[in-house]
């Protein structure tokens, strides 16, 4: 699931390939893949690209007269930059936007499909695509605070509920909270105020840290391997090996379509959180579908 690292390097290798260019015409594969009823694609085509932004998890183009094309990846939707014209790949592609200098190809593996795409015009139209999530990097401690606290959930839970906080999902969820020792399953309004800053510290730092990771990776190229899974994550995909900082066996907790993994022993105090008995614990705090993490 691409976060806000991933996002933040999309963006940024996209730029300088399509702002100042025209999106000369929307092709689509899918048509369940368009969200939006107006603007029609045509009306978009031929227009400029002025700038791109981020809006949580959503990559936005923002065109002449008003005008904005909005992509979701959700889970699997990945971003291809191709030569001009390329075809669309015929099992994985949801669709293209063809520009002057090359074609943005979108497609999304497994069979469900959940990536999205909307058009729309002004500005209060996207600001209605906004959950509204805290931007963690811009924030105050006491913003974070405040927004961490404002409902009663678990950590994991309110880190990627995206009313809350702009940008962050399952993978950076787990990395975040690994590096402050904090429990997933910690509610959050009994989080002590010390362990409010650590774990405001934690989010800026890892979502720095992963960025520049992955600007160091891709380098002058398009992002072309985005994963949730990655080498150098302390415990997310690394369930059974070593936690890097105490050598534990890394847990995991799978519960609906979500997962949590954490270290026991630099978490939870050694102690193991059963499938069933985290069921009662949670109860309707766990989220019951991807969407609800992702759909920020």
């Amino acid at each position: 699931m691409p976060e806000l690292p991933d996002i933040v390097v999309y963006l940024e290798r996209l730029a300088p390939l399509v702002v100042g260019t025209k999106l000369l015409r929307i092709r689509l594969a899918n048509p369940f893949l368009l969200r939006s009823v107006s603007p029609a694609p045509a009306e978009l085509e031929g227009r400029r690209v002025e700038r791109l932004e981020r809006l949580g998890k959503r990559i936005v183009m923002a065109l002449e007269a008003d005008l904005f094309v909005v992509v979701h990846l959700m889970i699997a939707g990945r971003l291809r930059w191709r030569e001009a014209g390329a075809k669309i790949p015929a099992r994985l592609g949801l669709g293209a936007f063809d520009f002057e200098s090359g074609t943005l190809l979108l497609t999304e593996a497994g069979s469900k499909r959940r990536a999205s795409l909307h058009l729309v015009h002004g500005r209060a139209a996207l600001h209605a695509l906004d959950r509204g999530g805290l931007e963690v990097l811009e924030a105050t401690v006491a913003e974070f605070r405040h927004a961490l606290t404002r409902e009663n959930h678990t950590v994991k839970r309110a880190l990627t509920d995206p009313r809350l906080f702009s940008g962050i999902g399952n993978a950076y969820s787990d990395e975040i909270l690994h590096r402050p020792r904090l429990s997933p399953f910690a509610l959050t309004t009994k989080l002590t105020p010390e362990e409010g800053e650590r774990l405001h510290a934690a989010c800026r730092a890892t979502l720095r840290e992963w960025t520049e990771r992955l600007r160091r990776e891709v380098g002058d190229g398009f992002p072309e391997k985005v994963t949730a899974f990655r080498d150098g994550m302390a415990v997310h995909g690394r369930f059974g090996k070593p936690c890097p900082d105490c050598g534990a066996p890394v847990q995991r907790i799978v519960y609906a379509e979500n997962e949590a993994n954490y270290c026991a022993a630099c978490q939870t105090g050694s102690r193991l959180l059963a499938d069933r008995l985290l069921s009662r614990l949670l109860r309707d705090d766990w989220p019951r579908t991807l969407d609800e993490i992702d759909g920020g």
